[in-house]
Parts: structure tokens; C-alpha cells; sequence
């Protein structure tokens, strides 16, 4: 290779950089998830906008509660479009739930796709991503 060409490809490189902009692909996530709306009356807590979330994540929202029930030591139910929880949870709780939630049974360990579905075989859980291929074991009942 000679000077030019070397000094030319740099010149294409910073051309291309400048167009591309300084985001990176991790920063952009097409999966918007909304606020938990949690209130409490008595020792119950209501997660008021619950079923938003299946249908955000494509995921029954059965798997989801039992997910939920579990981690937080509760019992809960589904009436209409929200949830009841037998006891005070704390409101922060279920926004760190559903995320550990998504990055486990959601996201797509290899390429960070949430267009991913679940697959059973015999009685080991897989999640299929859409995007890549990839079929990677879950642990777990819950996706």
C-alpha cells in the first residue's frame, strides 16, 4: 500500500465516523418499557399497569406473576389489568425485578435483541432469538 492510499482511507474513515454520530448500538433500545404504577391500600400492593408489561415484553402474563410472586415472597393475582400483592412491597422493587427480568428471560445474550420467543423441549426452557438465531438455555419456569 502507498502513502496516498493510506492517508485516503483515514479520510473515508473520518467521513464515515462524522455520519455515523457518537451513538452506539447499545445506547439505542427499541424496547420501551413504562413506569411501574404501584399504589398501596391496606397490606395490599396493586401494580396498576401490570398487564402493559407481557405485552411489551411478548409474554404471557402468567409467566411474568410467577416470575414477580416468586422473587418477591408474595402472593399475587391478576384482576383485570393489574396485579395484587398480599403485603407492602416496595414501589423501586418491581422496577429492578422487571429489569432483571428482561436481561434474563427477555434479551438476547448474544446480540441484545429483545425479538425473542421462548421454546420448550422435554423440560429445558430456550430462548430463540428472531434477530440472530441464537438458542440459548434459560433457567427457570418463567419465560
Amino acid at each position: 500500500m502507498n502513502v496516498q492510499t493510506k492517508s485516503s482511507y483515514a479520510v473515508l474513515l473520518d467521513r464515515i465516523y462524522a455520519k455515523l454520530g457518537s451513538t452506539s448500538r447499545k445506547d439505542i433500545s427499541r424496547l420501551e418499557l413504562p413506569t411501574p404504577q404501584i399504589i398501596w391500600v391496606g397490606q395490599r400492593t396493586i401494580f396498576r399497569n401490570f398487564m402493559e408489561f407481557p405485552k411489551a415484553l411478548r409474554r404471557e402474563p402468567e409467566k411474568l406473576l410467577l416470575y414477580l410472586n416468586k422473587e418477591l415472597a408474595s402472593a399475587g393475582y391478576i384482576s383485570g389489568d393489574r396485579v395484587i400483592f398480599l403485603g407492602r412491597k416496595e414501589r423501586s422493587s418491581f422496577g429492578a425485578l422487571i429489569d432483571r427480568y428482561v436481561k434474563n428471560y427477555v434479551v438476547c445474550p448474544v446480540c441484545s435483541s429483545p425479538d425473542t420467543r421462548t421454546e420448550k423441549n422435554k423440560k429445558l426452557g430456550f430462548l430463540l432469538c428472531e434477530a440472530c438465531g441464537a438458542k440459548s438455555s434459560i433457567k427457570g419456569n418463567y419465560a
